[in-house]
């Protein structure tokens, strides 16, 4: 039991301990594959460091805890290959951006200018120092800005490939943060930036309530008409919420193809693809047919599936008046009913307000409260029997309802040539665009832009997003918190996670208690139980028998006082039973003394036979 109750309390102390021994061998070890990358992609930013942009330990700094991770500058990419637009905001100005001058339409005066700030600056709780981007700074404000591209996009044989960087650093309410694609027109003016101006893509994240939305649309143009018409991408069915909620920097991507399909990702991760053709409301090409408007319902046209049976009849026995409940005529009043005592009374200590006008407010009475003559009895004024259902009330009678034989179905107007029918096999090929704009309205501020890139070649999106936002990725990595400081952050935001983790911890301690420290005791039987040994042992037998003696003598006492009178007056006989017990007694001492005589010599022939002495040596 010692040994048990020690083995416990040993599995106890490692199971509290382990986390902290694992934190310190982790430390010993060094750090995790992931952390390794990080460092070798800071490390190769080594030669473009400045001086003192490492910052080193303070001589004051405690000895204990994880080292501070090392402050890099950033060092904004650089684009490579051919590209349309690239932006990323080093220069600390926008002094290549367009501020919006102009005013919404059909709305009050006050809101209807665009005169929320803008702002170049450093990101707020930033990894890498440095990182400059362009900042939205007020709240419920309109806010338009744009800027010109190097040469408009013409949509050919090439794909579209947009890219930009998002961060909501002090969270988002409502609002959005995406971009236009402003299409190439002769009246396209950058100062008169407005909601309606002209566009061909919108793309990227917006959210109100709790409805996280990440923008896809572009405007297709009516080859019969020539108007213009939105196409809105489906819903992406990847969860988007934390892109919202984590405030770290996020990689939106769109990618449209000439084979008309298109990829939507977000950290480099795809969370929505499709067609063009087929996977946008309303879909580009309008149905061949359409239902004659002026079709119309012939008269006798019946889509009735059930009728009532015409043939039925209404039993003679039915009774439409029967009620639905009657008085139970069983029920009996209780005792101690009070028949004349009203169940509410007047509240006696109630008084007429000073201020109570009877001419204004009419008679003044005492607010009713219940009778308290009623409180130890059954109940109170005039007792009436208790309604039950009534088994004979069937209700109002019903026709039973068959199939109508003149059911011809839904009645559907019949189709027509769609007069407005085209079909556009090629919705890839778009209007060109020539610039890129941020036209917004925000409840939040401080949502921070960076690193746009309108390209048409994939290897090159992909190089200034590895220069850019993988770098970023890398730092932010590095920085995040432990696993413990994680699991405290999601149950802040998910406090049902407390109880996961109460049982988590708790049960697996609650099983080792059980199974180490509630076994079953030795009974004293089986403590008495010896080891084999060659060591004599004393014979059990002896115990049973001092037992049976001493059950033998009670027997003795409690017999009754007649038998004890007559072995008083007959003393002859009770010397004859006394020699007979003498007798019985040295004829056992005698067997006992055969018994130990003959265990004596088997136990004697058992240790021989055990002893390695008697053994015949192999060699």
């Amino acid at each position: 039991m010692d040994l048990k109750v020690k083995l416990c309390v040993l599995l106890l102390v490692l199971g509290c301990c382990s986390p902290g021994l694992r934190g310190q061998v982790e430390e010993e070890e060094g750090p995790g594959p992931d952390e390794l990358d990080v460092e070798d992609e800071l490390d190769d930013l080594g030669e473009e460091l400045q001086d003192g942009e490492v910052e080193p330990e303070e001589a004051d700094a405690p000895p204990s805890g994880p080292p501070p991770v090392p402050k890099v500058t950033y060092k904004a990419p650089e684009p490579m290959g051919e590209h349309f637009f690239a932006e990323s905001f080093d220069r600390g100005n926008l002094d290549s951006w367009v501020v919006s001058k102009a005013k919404k339409e059909d709305i009050d005066e006050e809101i209807a200018k665009y005169d929320g700030k803008w702002s170049v600056e450093e990101i707020k709780d930033g990894k890498l120092p440095g990182d400059m981007g362009l900042v939205l700074k007020s709240r419920a404000k309109h806010h338009a800005i744009s800027a010109q591209l190097l040469r408009p996009f013409m949509f050919d044989t090439k794909p579209l490939i947009l890219q930009y960087e998002v961060n909501f650093q002090t969270g988002i309410d409502c609002g959005g943060a995406y971009v236009k694609l402003l299409s190439q027109t002769p009246d396209l003016n950058l100062d008169e930036f407005v909601d309606k101006t002209p566009y061909t893509i919108m793309f990227g994240p917006d959210k109100c309530g709790e409805d996280y939305k990440l923008h896809f649309i572009f405007r297709h143009k009516n080859p019969k008409t020539g108007e213009y018409e939105e196409k809105h991408a489906k819903k992406p069915d990847a969860e988007l919420r934390s892109f919202y909620t984590d405030k770290k920097t996020h990689l939106y991507t769109l990618v449209v193809n000439p084979d008309n399909s298109f990829e939507i990702l977000v950290d480099q991760t795809l969370v929505n693809s499709g067609s063009l053709l087929t996977d946008m409301t309303p879909p580009v090409n309008p149905p061949a047919e359409v239902e004659d408007p002026e079709d119309q319902r012939p008269e006798d046209w019946d889509e009735r599936p059930k009728i009532q049976d015409p043939d039925a009849v209404k039993p003679d026995d039915w009774d439409e008046d029967a009620p639905a409940q009657i008085p139970d005529e069983s029920a009996v009043k209780p005792d101690g009913w009070l028949d004349d005592e009203p169940e509410y009374t007047s509240d006696p200590d109630a008084v007429k307000p000073e201020d109570w006008d009877e001419d204004m407010d009419g008679e003044w009475e005492a607010p009713q409260v219940p009778n308290p003559a009623c409180e130890t009895a059954p109940g109170c004024g005039v007792w009436q029997r208790p309604m039950i259902d009534n088994p004979n009330h069937k209700g109002k009678w019903k026709a039973p309802m068959i199939d109508n034989p003149n059911y011809q179905g839904l009645w559907k107007p019949r189709k027509v040539a769609n007069p407005a029918f085209f079909e556009d096999l090629h919705p890839f090929r778009m209007n060109p665009f020539s610039a890129v704009g941020l036209e917004l309205w925000s409840m939040s501020s401080d949502i921070f832009f960076d690193n746009f890139f309108i390209t048409n070649d994939r290897v090159t999106a992909d190089r200034w997003a590895t220069d850019g936002w993988g770098l970023k990725k890398a730092a932010e990595g590095a920085a995040e918190p432990g696993l413990g400081t994680q699991m405290m952050t999601a149950a802040e935001e998910r406090p049902w996670l407390w109880v996961v983790y109460v049982l988590t911890v708790a049960l697996p301690l609650v099983l080792i208690i059980f199974f180490c420290c509630t076994g079953k005791k030795k009974t004293p039987a089986a403590a008495a139980d010896y080891k084999k040994t060659d060591e004599p042992q004393p014979d059990v037998k002896e115990e049973e028998e001092e037992k049976v003696e001493a059950d033998q003598a009670k027997e003795d006492q409690s017999l009754p006082a007649e038998k004890k009178s007559d072995a008083e007056d007959s003393p002859a006989e009770k010397e004859g039973e006394e020699e007979e017990e003498e007798e019985e007694a040295n004829k056992e001492e005698e067997d006992e003394e055969e018994d130990e005589a003959a265990d004596g010599e088997k136990l004697d022939e058992d240790v021989l036979r055990r002893s390695p002495r008697n053994r015949v040596r192999k060699d």
